[in-house]
């Protein structure tokens, strides 16, 4: 499903590059697209796309190409932004592979006002990264830091590193559990992690007997 309606209050924004400039904001369930086309009175959309289905993505880039050129006469290329986070980097990829050059850039080195500060943990909008999106392309300095996105190789390498790390850190929580249970009763010395820990867990009487 595709929405496209006009953003309400939004000032124009001008800039040189014949392009169509494209934000995205991933979720797991919404991909929300912000849009800023010429001949459109300069004026940013906003579409949704439901998540994870690149085909509608595509076709709401083809929509827009083809609106644009009727508008104008002429054709225009598409140049996207979106979040370095948990998606990973194959929405990126796979932009790249359809010719569309694909951004993706690190919210943290995107400057914001002290009186908007917001939390770590809080997504960056659609239209904060199109402006940052156009400030890159002018070539403004220090607007963004970009990331460099890593094949799907190297990406496959990291997140075994992260779940191997992740692993750990529950396996110390489990024993640390299972150690507190058992002093709890008057229990002490037991090894979760020993190969023998089921044999001597039989052997363990609690301190009551």
């Amino acid at each position: 499903m595709l929405l496209d309606h006009p953003s309400d209050g939004l000032g124009a924004i001008r800039t040189q590059f014949g392009a169509i400039f494209l934000s995205l904001e991933l979720s797991r369930s919404t991909w929300l697209v912000t849009s800023l086309s010429p001949g459109k009175g300069e004026k940013m959309s906003k579409h949704s796309v439901e998540a994870g289905d690149l085909a509608e993505l595509l076709k709401l880039f083809t929509e827009l190409k083809r609106k644009a050129q009727a508008r104008t006469g002429e054709r225009y290329p598409i140049i996207t932004i979106q979040e370095a986070g948990l998606d990973g980097f194959w929405l990126h990829r796979a932009l790249q592979q359809e010719g569309i050059e694909s951004h993706v850039v690190d919210p943290a080195s995107i400057a914001t006002p002290r009186r908007r500060r917001r939390a770590k943990t809080d997504r960056l909008d659609g239209e904060t990264l199109l402006r940052t999106l156009l400030a890159y392309k002018r070539g403004e300095p220090r607007v963004c830091a970009m990331v460099v996105a890593p094949s799907a190789e190297e990406e496959d390498r990291r997140r075994l590193c992260r779940e191997r790390r992740t692993l750990i850190a529950e396996r110390v929580e489990h024993v640390n559990r299972i150690k507190g249970l058992l002093f709890a009763q008057g229990i002490s010395g037991y090894a979760p992690l020993r190969r023998d820990r089921r044999k001597r867990l039989e052997a363990l009487r609690t301190g009551d007997g």
